[in-house]
């Protein structure tokens, strides 16, 4: 981890909900002892209680933009916030209906892929950075709302797709499936995979000459498969041929992800405490599908990464509470923004 550089610390503490092993119920004497201290009443207001006052974890989604800074989701906190390359972070969008993937457009602008649970949006947005109108995209298939739109990738063309499964919130589903779907330039949004070639689809990322969709899939077995699904990309954007590109087997696998400019797959996957999973860290795939290695992150949950910095060779990485780079020898490929020496527009 020398070479790791945690730019940015964005927690005063960090909460973690269904890791590591579950503690022993305390002795009855502690039991006793505990009940036995009575609440400070005389200086607390009537009938206060315990809330919390500021959470700041839970980063996930980063998406980079042509100025050097980078947008990332604040899920707990209901928020975009904005990293600069000198380290410092400003909110840009607060709230920001539970968005978690995020991705700019050929043209710059921001598309949010918008989550259930309290305040979400259930939706497709796009916001102009430069007069900062919200509008939504799709939040809706046939008349029925969308599950929890989790992350998207963005094609040379303007075409959007988004995985659309359902990890939180209580609101009533009105789908029956989780599926990944496009959004065509003309605004006609169709799903291209449902079950059951995914059930439990999460990141989506696109091999660089665009013909091979990459999809974060969860089979719940048993027995249990984390995987990554590989699909060809049609001439009208509906996808075929569906593969196991890579399997974590029963581990945690990919959450968010990205590609480099030789098509190599960079996945944020992995727990450093539930064992016996495979460790936290980003995992490099080639196109072949071969594991190259695994560049280690020390925090958990370890949740996405994109590529960014002037030359495209900076891999941003979100993981808990924080915000990671490492610098790269390849450049990134996205739609935006522009390739050195050519390529994305």
């Amino acid at each position: 981890m020398s070479a790791m550089k945690s730019l940015i610390c964005v927690a005063v503490a960090a909460v973690a909900i269904g890791c590591g092993a579950p503690q022993s119920p305390p002795p009855a004497e502690a039991e006793s002892a505990a009940a036995a201290v009575l609440l400070p009443t005389g200086v607390l207001a009537p009938g206060a209680e315990v809330e919390s006052a500021a959470v700041i974890v839970f980063t996930e989604g980063p998406a980079a933009h042509a100025d050097g800074s980078v947008y990332f989701s604040e899920i707990n906190g209901n928020r975009i916030l904005r990293l600069m390359p000198d380290g410092t972070f400003s909110e840009f969008r607060d709230p920001a209906g539970r968005s978690n993937g995020l991705a700019f457009d050929p043209q710059g602008r921001l598309v949010a892929a918008e989550g259930a649970n309290t305040g979400g949006g259930r939706r497709i947005s796009r916001t102009d950075l430069t007069t900062g109108k919200v509008e939504t995209l799709v939040d809706s298939i046939d008349g029925k709302k969308l599950n929890s739109p989790n992350d998207l990738v963005i094609a040379l063309d303007g075409r959007i797709y988004f995985s659309d499964p359902r990890y939180v919130g209580n609101e009533p589903r009105e789908l029956d499936s989780e599926d990944v779907y496009l959004i065509r330039p003309s605004g006609e949004t169709v799903s291209v995979a449902t079950a059951p070639d995914i059930l439990k689809p999460n990141g989506v990322a696109l091999s660089p000459d665009q013909k091979t969709l990459y999809v974060a899939d969860t089979q719940p077995g048993p027995p249990r498969e984390a995987r990554v699904v590989a699909f060809d990309v049609q001439e009208d954007g509906t996808l075929a041929n569906p593969r196991t590109h890579y399997s974590f087997g029963s581990g945690r696998g990919i959450d968010g992800m990205a590609v480099d400019i030789e098509g190599n797959l960079y996945g944020a996957a992995g727990s450093n405490k539930n064992a016996p999973e495979n460790h936290a860290g980003v995992y490099v795939i080639s196109p072949a599908g071969e594991l190259i290695g695994r560049i280690p992150i020390p925090e958990d949950p370890i949740t996405n990464c994109t590529f960014g910095g002037s030359d495209l060779k900076t891999l941003y990485v979100t993981s808990g509470t924080q915000v990671y780079a490492i610098k790269t020898k390849n450049q990134g490929f996205l739609a935006y923004p522009k390739l050195q020496g050519g390529g994305a527009s």
